[in-house]
C-alpha cells in the first residue's frame, strides 16, 4: 500500500481531539455564564464542575494510549507494513476511541467505557504485533 492511507485514521483521531477541545470550551463557557464557576478558577484548575471535568479527563486520555498509535502508524509507513491489515486495525482503533470518548463525555458509564478502552488497547497491541512480525519477516 505505502501511500498515505495509514495517516487518514491518524488524522481522524486528531479531529476527535480538536472536537473535544471545542466541547471543553463550550462547556466551560456555559458554566461561567451560569455562574457555576468563576473564569479565574480555571487558571489553577480549582473545583472544575463535573460537566467540563469529564471532557477535560477525556481529552487527557487522548494523549495517553493514542501516542503509541501515532508512533505505530508512522513506523508502519516507514517500514512499508501499512497494508490492508494495518489500515483496518488503525480504523478500528480510531472508531473505538470515538465510541470511548462519546461515552466519556455523556453518561461516563464504566460498564460501557471500560470494554471500549480494553478493545482499543488490544487492537493497538495487534498493530504493534503486526509491525513486529513484518519487520522480523523482512
Amino acid at each position: 500500500m505505502t501511500g498515505y492511507q495509514i495517516f487518514w485514521p491518524l488524522l481522524a483521531h486528531v479531529a476527535l481531539v480538536y472536537g473535544l477541545y471545542a466541547l471543553l470550551g463550550l462547556r466551560r463557557a456555559k458554566m461561567i455564564r451560569a455562574g457555576s464557576i468563576a473564569k479565574s478558577d480555571y487558571r489553577e484548575n480549582r473545583g472544575e464542575p463535573v460537566e467540563s471535568l469529564v471532557v477535560k479527563n477525556c481529552l487527557a486520555n487522548q494523549f495517553e494510549l493514542p501516542v503509541l498509535f501515532y508512533a505505530c502508524c508512522i513506523l508502519l509507513y516507514v517500514t512499508e507494513a501499512d497494508n490492508i491489515v494495518a489500515l483496518g486495525l488503525a480504523w478500528i482503533f480510531v472508531a473505538l476511541r470515538y465510541a470511548h470518548a462519546a461515552i466519556h463525555v455523556t453518561s461516563n458509564d464504566l460498564r460501557y467505557r471500560s470494554p471500549l478502552f480494553a478493545a482499543g488497547y488490544i487492537v493497538l497491541a495487534a498493530m504493534w504485533i503486526w509491525l513486529s512480525v513484518w519487520m522480523a519477516m523482512g
